[in-house]
Formats: C-alpha cells, structure tokens, sequence
C-alpha cells in the first residue's frame, strides 16, 4: 500500500466505502484502513435501507416524493437541529446517491413499499431484498475489489498527522504495536461515531448510557477524540439511534413492523406501558426506564408480514418466538403474567375497535385488534449508534467552531453530525444513519477530488 495516497480513508463501513468507490471513480489513488478483522461495521448490522425523495424508482411505483417533503418529515420529529444545513443537503442528494449506488456501484436495491417506518410520510426506503445490511456491504465490497481499491483490515488509526494546520495522513498500528506513518493528500473519517465509548456515552447521552449497545464494536468515537484535538465542532451530541426491541437472548432485533403494524410491548408484569407508536429508536428510553426487558404481543397475520423479512425469519425458525391461541397462553410462555397480559391487550383491542387513542395515547393501530393466534418474544432495549458528531460543511468538510474547514479533513457517516435532531432518539428516522454515511461519503470524495485539484 503506498504512503504517497491522494486520499486515505479510515473505517470500511458503508461510509468508507463509498467514498473509495467515488474517489478512484474520479481518478485518485485511494486506500481504506479498518481496524477491525472485517469491514462493514454498523452499516452490516442495518437493513441495509437508504431513504430517497424523488428516485426514479418511486416515480416508476407512482409515488410522488420530493427533497422538501423529506425535509420537512425529518424537522418534523427533529423538532429542533444543530444541523438543518445538513439536513436539507441530505435529502436534496438522496434520490442521486441511491441511484448511484444502483447505477454505478451495483447494488442489489429495490424500493420497500411494504411499510414506510417512522418518521417518512410515504414509501422511500430502498434496500436489499433481503432487508440486511450485510448484502448491501457485500455489494459495495464487490465494487471495491472490482477497482482494486486496497483493503487493509486490523490496521488501526492512532492520530492523525497534521502539519501547518493540514491534516495530511495518520498514524497507522499495523498490528504488531509499532506505528507506521501513512501520509495522505486529504483524509476521509468514516469510523463511525462513539457508541462503544462508555464514557462518551455517558458524557453526552446519559440517558440511554444503561442500555446495551448493540452496534459495531469499532464505534470507539476516535473521530471525536481527533477533532477536539483540532479544535472541530460537533453538533447534536445528545442524539442517538436507539432500538426499542432486540430478540433476546438470541441477539437480532424483532421486525419493528410487528409493532408497527399493531402489535404491543408489556412489562414484567403483563402490562402495556406507552405509546409504541414513538418508533423503535424514540421508545428506546421508555422500555429502559421501566426494566430490563419487554415482551412483543402480535398476531397471525402481522406474522406473516413480517416473515418476508429474513432476519425475522431466522428468528422464528430458531424458536425466538412463542405461538399460542389466547394472548395469555403467549404471555405465559414468556414467565409473564397471563391474566394480566390478556387485559391489556383487550383494553388496546377495545381501542383500536373504536378507532380513538388509548389510555397511553396510541392512535395508530395498524391491523388491530389483534386476533388469535398470537405470537410473543422477549426483547431488551439498545443503543444501536450515536447520532452526533463533527460539524460538517455540505461537502463534508469538516468544520473548526469558526466554522472554517480544516484543510485535508473530511468526515461522513457516523463521524459526523446526523440529521436526527439536537437531542434524543425521537428524530431517528429509518435510514438516516445510511443515508448520511452513503452520502456524506460520496461528496467527500468529490469534494477532495475538487480540492486537490485546486
């Protein structure tokens, strides 16, 4: 690997990758670093679904979209942004970077138009068939091989190497413990964010520091560490991607669309205890606060929805999932009260027949009531990735609190800040986390394709 690059990346998630394949796609010499045995990092455990406003595969399903309606559906949960810069760069390209990703990079991609997930107003998510993450960073492995674009995996960055304020390479532990200087035209962050750093978690989102973190376990926040160095801004810091339902103890999430569809989370005890309509990131918090774990209620036919999706499907083949007549025989599967899980489906039942909001304030019931037979799983509530991170220009150049940009610095994906509002988890929207990573990926590469060349 020469240490004469015009382009060194650091982390081979979705971010990194895309930006390899757009800078040797305009003629740079570029490599990828990832500190970890495999690359993929958070973007492999996803769905793999990069939303888009305005793709030509939607116009081809008859579905109006455009930038602003996206724009104006993700400050619509944000409810306030550090970032709305950012947030309206983002959806302006979504349509472009997916497209590109089909179109030039290869990626097996289809538009989802079996559920929309919270936060997007219409069908705008295009993903694998398979809904996981682990196909569309195989794709974009493929493109990567296919451009002889080197890989080099257990090599991890230490410190970046900056001279007269330029950052002009890194510091590279190759494995062995000894550092080697691997010196670089611009550098491109695509390590993701600090989810895996506890006491960054802590420091700024306390709280959902409790929660499991079920993310890559290379989320260490060095982008963070390095830019306070440099005197970087970050934006948003209190916001996060949480995940209200992993399977437990088998380690995959449970479909949200069990939940969106109609079904309900209860506590130890057998009873409901919010509105699960928050979505699967915003009600995070809420099943941490009331214990360690909860317990999905749903029905045949959410079932077999949900069964088109793999990984859901390899949970019910594994035996994650209870099936019985009556919501108590389910509940009592599970070591949950029986009599008292059979009560509070029939009060949510009761609801959803007379179509007005429930003593929780749910008014979007989805297929409910709910009808035997019914299946149940017991989940634990996550933190997936942080949402925060350094402030970036609409190029994803990363920004000093001056708002300058710091000369051969670029960042994308977790690395940098999110679109999913200043604080908490209620601004996810499904996808943001991809769509910044593919994005801000591709117009860094072609922002220090611009740059060098200046």
């Amino acid at each position: 690997m020469s240490d004469e690059l015009d382009v060194l990346i650091i982390g081979a998630g979705a971010c990194g990758l895309c930006a390899a394949i757009q800078a040797h796609d305009k003629g740079l010499s570029v490599a990828i670093l990832e500190k970890n045995d495999r690359p993929g990092g958070n973007s492999a455990l996803s769905t793999g679904s990069v939303p888009a406003a305005g793709s030509r595969f939607q116009k081809e399903a008859g579905i109006e979209d455009d930038p602003e309606t996206y724009f104006r559906d993700l400050m619509g949960i944000a409810g306030e942004t550090e970032a709305e810069g950012l947030v309206r760069r983002m959806t302006q390209v979504s349509a472009e970077t997916v497209e590109w990703l089909i179109d030039e990079v290869g990626c097996r991609m289809e538009l989802v138009t079996a559920y929309k997930h919270i936060g997007h107003s219409t069908n705008r998510l295009h993903a694998p068939k398979s809904r996981r993450g682990q196909d569309f960073v195989d794709d974009l492995l493929a493109a990567v091989e296919k451009r002889d674009i080197p890989l080099a995996v257990g090599n991890s960055a230490r410190s970046l190497i900056v001279e007269n304020g330029r950052v002009c390479g890194a510091m590279i532990d190759t494995g062995d413990g000894e550092l080697v200087e691997m010196r670089a035209r611009a550098v491109i962050l695509a390590s993701n964010g600090f989810g895996n750093n506890r006491e960054l978690v802590a420091r700024y989102i306390p709280e959902i520091a409790g929660a499991q973190y079920f993310g890559a376990l290379g989320s260490d926040g060095e982008a963070m560490i390095w830019g306070e160095e440099l005197g970087a801004q970050f934006l948003n810091m209190n916001a996060y991607q949480g995940y209200a339902a992993v399977a437990d103890p088998h380690g995959s999430i449970l479909s949200w669309t069990t939940i969106e569809k109609g079904g309900v989370l209860l506590d130890k005890n057998g009873n409901r205890f919010g509105d699960e309509t928050l979505g699967y990131s915003g009600y995070a918090r809420h099943v941490l606060e009331q214990g360690e774990h909860s317990w999905a209620i749903f029905d045949q036919r959410i079932f077999e929805i949900a069964m088109q999706e793999e990984e859901f499907a390899e949970l019910w083949e594994h035996k994650g999932l209870k099936k019985g007549d009556t919501v108590a025989e389910v509940a009592a599967a599970q070591g949950i009260d029986g009599a008292a899980a059979e009560a509070a489906v029939a009060a949510y039942n009761a609801a959803a027949s007379a179509g007005e909001g429930d003593a929780f304030g749910r008014k979007n019931f989805g297929m409910a009531p709910l009808q035997a037979p019914f299946y149940s799983c017991r989940t634990l509530p996550a933190l997936f990735h942080t949402q925060g991170g350094l402030a970036v220009d609409d190029d994803a150049r990363v920004l000093r609190k001056d708002g300058t940009a710091i000369p051969g610095l670029y960042a994308g994906g977790g690395a940098a800040a999110g679109v999913s509002g200043a604080k908490g988890a209620l601004g996810y929207a499904s996808g943001n986390g991809l769509l910044t990573a593919t994005a801000l990926g591709r117009l860094a590469a072609l922002a220090a394709a611009r740059d060098l060349e200046a």
